[in-house]
This record gives C-alpha cells, structure tokens and sequence, in this order.
C-alpha cells in the first residue's frame, strides 16, 4: 500500500473523469494509488475508468449511496495508507497537488485535513473555496468562494476542509470515527472536521496545492431541489449531532436567525418548499441519527469552539 490514497466518488462523472484521472497520472508526487468508488452510475464513466486506467482499483456499489457511503468505502481499503486524499470527479489538479498535500499535513501530527485551494474550472481567476468556516447562524460556507484570486494566499487554519479537495491523516478516522452516512452528501465534511475539532485536532488550509472544481458538475446546478432539500436536512444535523444542549441553548437565537435568513432566501430563489421539507427532515433525522457524545476532558475545546463560531460570524459578514 503507498503512502498516500486518493479516494475518488463517482456518480455519473462521464464529462469529467477524464480530466481529473489525467491530472494525477501527471503527479509529481508518485507514491500513491488511486481508488475509485462508483455510486452504480447509470452512464459509462464506470467502464472507462475500468477499461482506460488500469492503475486505478474500481469498487462498484450496488446502489447510490452517497458521497459519504463511498468515501467510507475508500477508507476501509486504505487502512495501510499513512495519509488519504478525498477527490471530487469533476475536478483537475495541478501537478504538485499531491506534493503539496503530503508536505502540509505530514509536519504535524496534530492536523487532521488539510483543504487544498479550490479554483472554479470554468473561472480560473475566481476562488471555489479555500477551505470552509462554520459559524452560530448554523451556516457553513466556502472561504472566499466567487472571489476573485489574490485574497486567500497563505496557509492558516480552518474549521474544516472541504471533501472535494483534501487530504486526512488516515489513523485519525479510527478515533472520531468515518463519515456520517446519514449525510448522504453535504456538511459531511464539516460534520468530520466539527468531530476532530472537538477531539483537538486541527484543520488547515493550503493554497500551495491547486485544483480546478466544475462545482456542481455531478449534481447539475448550485441550486437546484434535491441539493437545498438535503443540505436544509444536514444544517440540523450538524447541530444535534456536535453540540451539547448547553451549547444549542446557547447558539438558539443565532440559529433561529440564520435559518429564518435562509427560508427567506430559498423562498425568493422558488426553493422555499423544498428548503422547509428538508427542515423538517432535518428534526425528524435528530431523533434517528447519531449524538456525538459529550465529554467532559474536552470541554475546553468546546468553549474554544464556541468563540469561533462567533468570530466566524463576524467573518462572514464582512467578507
């Protein structure tokens, strides 16, 4: 097994796969490997990768499961692997991508992702993110997503790392835990930064190591009713699932703001139906899903959270 594993869901990334499988066939950094997860797409980009990358191990699923099932998949093939990367279909990476994944994150043992800087492929000049913040509206946002290139040039850290585009350290999973696969997708990965958070461990951010992202490329629209329905459901989510009640009493009033923001937007975009449904979807799986549980030895972290996600608000608002 080598060092480092790039982990690759797939559903139907026909237009894409190409690109993006070229792109690590031209890594500078060499000792890796490649594993695609296909979501039982209904296109050909399973048998293309099967017939035209013999260097890459396809595990096909017997049903659409998500990203978060198909990255789960990819980890539990990868437990000898030191570092895993999380690689969206629809992206194409610069040749030191790798390279400058590994070099961020190997330093440290303390760091548990590493985002990559994420531009839009069809914009090269404009920020898809650089790395994600969370903050007490419940809201989680891509730094400096549509913001044009310059702003965000220097390594930091980050509540979280985007999944699209990143790199883990592998034996960290085995204490916090994989994906939530009630996530299905989205906030799946601020769902596992939110956990390594609390453990203490840290999140960083790169813009050294460079990837071009469709963004949406798979699902079609950034807006559309299947994203605003799930993405409305895991916003609670997140919340139940990481936050002791104390903490929710706290945040309560921010949260009763910041989703009212939102309904408000999703109403004048012609989404309001699909982003309540979704809401309410989202209390209904609080009461199945998984509670993170709280522990005492960790409280500090907690209280080092909770600042954040105040100053994460003030971010936010001022760009």
């Amino acid at each position: 097994m080598a060092k480092v594993s790039v982990i690759i869901p797939n559903y139907n990334g026909i237009e894409y796969i190409d690109e993006c499988l070229l792109s690590l066939r031209n890594q500078s950094y060499k000792d890796f490997d490649i594993i695609v997860v296909d979501n039982k797409s209904t296109d050909s980009s399973a048998d293309k990768i099967e017939s035209d990358y013999p260097e890459v191990k396809l595990v096909r699923l017997e049903d659409n499961y998500g990203f978060s099932r198909a990255a789960n998949e990819g980890l539990i093939r990868t437990k000898n692997s030191e570092f895993v990367i999380l690689l969206n279909a629809d992206t194409k990476a610069e040749p030191d991508f790798v390279k400058e994944l590994v070099n961020a994150i190997e330093g440290n043992e303390k760091i548990f992702s590493v985002a990559s800087k994420m531009i839009q492929l069809d914009r090269n000049d404009r920020y898809d993110g650089a790395g994600d913040l969370y903050c007490c509206l419940g809201w989680a946002y891509a730094i400096g997503k549509d913001m044009k290139i310059g702003k965000y040039e220097k390594e930091c850290n980050v509540f979280s790392a985007c999944a699209g585009a990143c790199i883990y350290r592998r034996a960290i999973f085995e204490q916090i835990g994989y994906f939530d696969e009630y996530h299905f997708m989205y906030l799946e990965d601020v769902d596992i930064g939110y956990r390594a958070r609390i453990m203490g461990y840290i999140n960083r951010y790169t813009p050294k190591a460079v990837v071009y992202h469709a963004g949406s490329g798979i699902t079609g629209s950034r807006y559309n009713p299947f994203k605003v329905r799930i993405a409305a459901r895991n916003s609670w989510y997140v919340i139940y699932k990481n936050m002791p009640l104390l903490q929710i009493i706290i945040n309560l009033p921010f949260f009763i703001i910041g989703f009212s923001i939102k309904a408000l937007f999703f109403i004048i975009k012609g989404y309001g139906r699909e982003y309540l449904s979704g809401m309410k979807r989202g209390f209904l799986l609080c009461t199945e899903g998984k509670k993170y549980p709280y522990s005492g030895r960790f409280f500090f972290n907690y209280v080092k959270i909770q600042f954040e996600l105040w100053i994460n608000l003030v971010r936010r608002a001022i760009g």
